[in-house]
């Protein structure tokens, strides 16, 4: 009858938006007021909805119901399983609008597509220099504060860029990572 009448009984007490349905009231304040009635014990973590809720309470468990058929690795998430079984079929389900090039994962086209774009999302606070790849801003960041993470196990020595280890270990320790066979 609240259909034909226009009465709209269930209203929000944060924001006064009323509904005609219980139910439409219930999504809107989980949706739109920040309502999330499921609360983790343990890490207090808040949820609006209990299928969120559960699923994150398996990072605290450990459960893995969803098992890759052909390698029997499991996952917490069914997203995660079915993003896992195109490494064993091989589907690459996007791509590329400008060359056609076609991609396993979203990220990965999202990545590629920066290269027809341009697009350089990651900027450096300290200097406003811009960058495509957030690897790329992050091994940046090592000119201003000096770090050198990448360190040769052999002698010691460390560098900002790990293309500078690489150059290093084969020209100065004398890295051979392939064989040479004589015939």
């Amino acid at each position: 009858m609240s259909t034909h009448t226009g009465e709209k009984p269930y209203e929000c007490k944060q924001c006064g938006k009323a509904f005609i349905w219980p139910t439409s009231l219930c999504t809107h304040r989980r949706t739109q007021c920040g309502e999330k009635p499921y609360e983790c014990e343990q890490c207090g973590k808040t949820f609006s909805w209990a299928i969120s809720f559960q699923r994150h309470v398996r990072v605290h468990t450990g459960e893995k119901p969803y098992e890759c058929k052909q390698c029997g690795k499991a996952f917490s998430q069914i997203s995660h399983l079915r993003e896992h079984v195109r490494m064993h079929t091989g589907e690459k389900h996007y791509e590329c609008k400008e060359c056609g090039k076609a991609f396993k994962w979203s990220s990965s086209l999202l990545k590629h597509t920066r290269m027809h774009s341009g697009e350089k999302p990651y900027e450096c606070e300290q200097c406003g220099k811009t960058f495509k790849w957030q690897l790329s801003l992050r091994t940046h960041m090592s000119t201003h504060t000096g770090e050198k993470p990448y360190e040769c196990k052999q002698c010691g020595k460390a560098f900002i860029w790990p293309t500078s280890l690489h150059t290093h270990r084969r020209t100065q320790c004398g890295e051979k990572p392939y064989e040479i066979i004589v015939l």
